[in-house]
């Protein structure tokens, strides 16, 4: 008996993740994986896997399976609307369908299933990188995705009670950046001092924010510097972008600032689940 998903209906965008590729940005590779890795981890620590193992980032819902075999699986994250359990480990039997709809708040919602989705790796790494190409291609409707068989024992974990994502708006705190003297004091008292709304144009590379632009002090050209997840880079429109997991390795704007990114539940996994339209504030940290 195959261990497989078929997909029936890929959503608005489903991609494979796991824990991505890290320490390879000096070969022009960037981390990628998943956006909101707190919840990531969690999925995979709920139906006995090892925490790095590749699962689906469903964005907005609207994914359709069918399991070919008899699978346990799990969503964490943003709570799809339908009959499916979430944060709950859960049986799906071999012929079973299984379907997500829209969330009522966030953007990302990760599916787990037990022994992981086993598709070849790239570069060490079974994460898709929207932004480079690396890593297997964006789920479609109709693929059949292999998964491994199980590695560790199950937790014994029937349900989580984890909190909702927040759908109104959130505040993360942010640190000044290496080029924060390009904005002056009055360009950090804007960019910490108003509600920047989330555009339609941002994805898993990065959040394009809206509001009053920001104006810089100094004028001139950038070498192209190294980028990290959680920079806000400040483009000539003056209106940041806050990098996510598919950011490019280097850029040339100034960096006015950071965005917390903690190991185990970070700022920057929580700007992940920001769906547009939300607002977005940065609260200053030293």
């Amino acid at each position: 008996m195959t261990r497989a998903l078929t997909v029936l209906a890929a959503g608005p965008l489903t991609t494979v993740q796991d824990a991505g590729r890290p320490g390879q940005g000096a070969l022009g590779v960037g981390r990628s994986g998943a956006c909101d890795r707190a919840v990531y981890r969690q999925a995979n620590r709920l139906v006995g896997n090892p925490e790095d193992l590749a699962v689906l980032e469903v964005t907005y819902g609207g994914l359709a399976l069918r399991a070919e075999a008899d699978l346990l699986v799990v969503t964490t994250g943003a709570r799809c609307a339908g009959p499916f359990p979430h944060a709950a480990p859960t049986s799906l039997r071999r012929g079973a369908e299984l379907r997500l709809g829209a969330p009522e708040t966030g953007l990302r919602t990760y599916l787990a299933v037990r022994g992981g989705i086993d598709v070849p790796p790239v570069l060490g790494s079974r994460a898709t990188d929207v932004l480079s190409g690396l890593g297997p291609a964006v789920v479609a409707d109709g693929d059949v995705l292999p998964v491994g068989p199980p590695v560790d024992p199950m937790p014994g974990v029937d349900v989580a009670p984890v909190p909702g994502i927040p759908g109104g708006e959130v505040t993360v705190a942010v640190l000044p950046g290496p080029r924060a003297d390009w904005f002056g004091d009055a360009g950090w008292a804007a960019l910490t001092g108003q509600a920047w709304t989330v555009t339609d144009e941002s994805n898993r590379v990065g959040l394009r924010l809206a509001g009053v632009p920001l104006e810089r002090v100094r004028n001139g050209e950038l070498p192209s510097e190294g980028m990290v997840r959680g920079a806000l880079q400040v483009p000539p429109s003056g209106t940041p972008v806050l990098f996510l997991a598919d950011h490019p390795v280097t850029g040339g704007y100034p960096v006015i600032g950071y965005v917390a990114d903690e190991p185990v539940r970070s700022d920057v996994d929580r700007c992940g689940q920001l769906r547009p339209g939300q607002t977005l504030r940065f609260r200053a940290s030293q």
